[in-house]
């Protein structure tokens, strides 16, 4: 009868993507690969029981979420680590990603228990120096180099360890499943056998991903649906500063940051943020000015510096470290329009220290006044600023204000120029000393 059959047709699979066609192609629609299309069944599903129960029916158990032990990454992780969670922490290479989960396992395993740590990258052996180098001491924690998802899987279900780390995803294969190690087609196979795995056991799961050069986790992007929780390891490699961002938090709120110092006994925390990155500023130089942003829930103090350089150029250099390159171009677009800078024959560069990357637009005044600072050679002292600078000229208040003022205020900063102090660009300007302009000649 049609439409009620059930022989099994053959279909032809990419071995990159995983895409899937009713006909044979010499390369791939989808991801335009060059490989032919390889033959396979499709595989028969097994009718399994669904269990249905009422909304307000009372849960059986509760999954509340163990803490870490590490103040920092509880505070992204929203408290802990949630039952049969899956967590992805994504990274540049070199960046500590490994560092910071092998931290993390020393601390779970002293407290509740056995960790498994699976590598797919390294050896054992460099796995235990690694552990000897950053000081981990718990014997509970277990080292198996394996490739094979459904090896891993096997040993996690034989040990039920308190977590399981898998490191990292990108090389983990099944056998089952063509194309090559790193292939969109493995990546959300092994993940979705993990994932399924952590689920139906209980047992915390820790992915660790590559990013790629955009600095997105590499893989099919559904990966970061496929999770509970998102987590970015980024920083400035040469003063050591790492930031563990929450990208996404099914069981918390999103937006957190935790702040690490790399040392050569590994990551260690930094409770006070705003005191570390301003402690090496020297406020008597121009073009530096203090921005008390928020990221999440949480204050935090930075620098921002500009350098303003005259130059002969017809098309005069635009460099931005750490914020968005447009909203910068547009600051200086304003400042040229309401405060009669002329920045089209000078060389602008801005930069927020420390490694910090700011997206918000309450750092459009800080960086106005930087650039102001800058372009007529005077200091700005211990000046706070924020706010964000319309094309008009005006200043709009940001959210988080009574908080920004608590904590430049902290740091001893002052005065505070603010949209609840001074309304338009020309005004702060001149409320933070800003009384000439440098010869142009």
């Amino acid at each position: 009868m049609k439409g009620t059959s059930r022989i099994e047709t053959p279909s032809y699979v990419c071995g990159n993507c995983g895409h899937r066609s009713a006909k044979w192609m010499g390369f791939c629609a989808q991801c335009r690969n060059q490989e032919a299309l390889v033959e396979t069944a499709a595989p028969r599903r097994s009718r399994q029981t669904v269990v249905v129960e009422s909304v307000t029916a009372a849960p059986s158990a509760v999954r509340d979420r163990h803490p870490v032990g590490i103040g920092e990454l509880d505070r992204v992780l929203g408290g802990g680590i949630v039952p049969g969670s899956v967590l992805l922490v994504g990274g540049e290479p070199g960046i500590g990603k490994s560092t910071l989960i092998l931290q993390a396992a020393d601390r779970i395993a002293g407290s509740d228990g056995s960790v498994l740590y699976t590598t797919a990258e390294e050896s054992v052996h460099q796995i235990q120096l690694r552990a000897r180098r950053i000081g981990v001491t718990s014997p509970g924690i277990e080292v198996a180099s394996v490739y094979d998802v459904d090896d891993i899987i096997a040993a996690a279900g034989e040990r039920h360890p308190g977590v399981l780390i898998v490191d990292s995803i990108q090389m983990v294969s099944s056998a089952q499943v063509g194309g090559t190690v790193g292939g969109t087609a493995q990546v959300r196979e092994s993940a979705a056998r993990l994932i399924a795995f952590a689920k139906s056991s209980g047992v915390p799961l820790i992915l660790v991903g590559h990013v790629t050069k955009d600095g997105s986790i590499a893989g099919p992007r559904t990966l970061e649906h496929m999770v509970d929780v998102v987590l970015y390891l980024e920083g400035d490699s040469d003063q050591g500063l790492r930031f563990l961002r929450g990208i996404k938090n099914r069981y918390g709120s999103v937006n957190e940051i935790g702040v690490f110092s790399m040392t050569q006994q590994g990551l260690e925390e930094v409770p006070d943020p705003s005191g570390l990155l301003t402690s090496q500023r020297d406020a008597s130089a121009p073009g530096s000015v203090l921005f008390p942003t928020v990221e999440g829930k949480r204050p935090m103090v930075v620098e921002v510096q500009a350098l303003v350089v005259a130059t002969d150029m017809p098309q005069p250099r635009r460099a931005v470290t750490g914020l968005p390159t447009v909203r910068v171009h547009q600051i200086i677009g304003v400042l040229e329009r309401h405060a009669a800078l002329p920045l089209r024959s000078f060389e602008v560069y801005v930069s927020v220290m420390g490694g910090v990357k700011i997206s918000e637009p309450a750092a459009d005044l800080p960086v106005a006044l930087a650039i102001a600072s800058a372009f007529g050679e005077y200091s700005l002292g211990h000046t706070a600023a924020y706010g964000e600078v319309g094309l008009t000229g005006e200043i709009r208040p940001v959210v988080r204000a009574g908080v920004r003022n608590a904590e430049a205020e902290r740091l001893g900063s002052g005065p505070i120029i603010s949209p609840e102090r001074q309304g338009r660009l020309v005004d702060a300007m001149i409320a933070s000393g800003f009384t000439s302009a440098r010869s142009t000649g």
